[in-house]
């Protein structure tokens, strides 16, 4: 296998594009919590796969509840 070893500048060239200014403190913040938001209705989404394969009712939809008749 034959591998060339590059100097100077043009070694960070095809990773050019991966060097981007860290974000300031506001929008990581924001993207953290984007995140979080995100992970939080995975694992709702999560939470009611499992219900439903356990047999429990499922919080997005619930049977209706039979009325009493005389």
């Amino acid at each position: 296998m034959h591998y060339e070893r590059q100097f100077g500048p043009a070694r960070f060239g095809r990773r050019r594009h991966l060097m981007r200014p860290f974000p300031s403190r506001e929008e990581l913040i924001e993207r953290l919590e984007s995140y979080q938001r995100d992970l939080e209705q995975e694992l709702a989404n999560l939470d009611d796969v499992l219900r439903h394969l356990r047999g429990g009712p499922s919080t997005a939809q619930a049977p209706p509840t039979p009325s009493p008749e005389s």
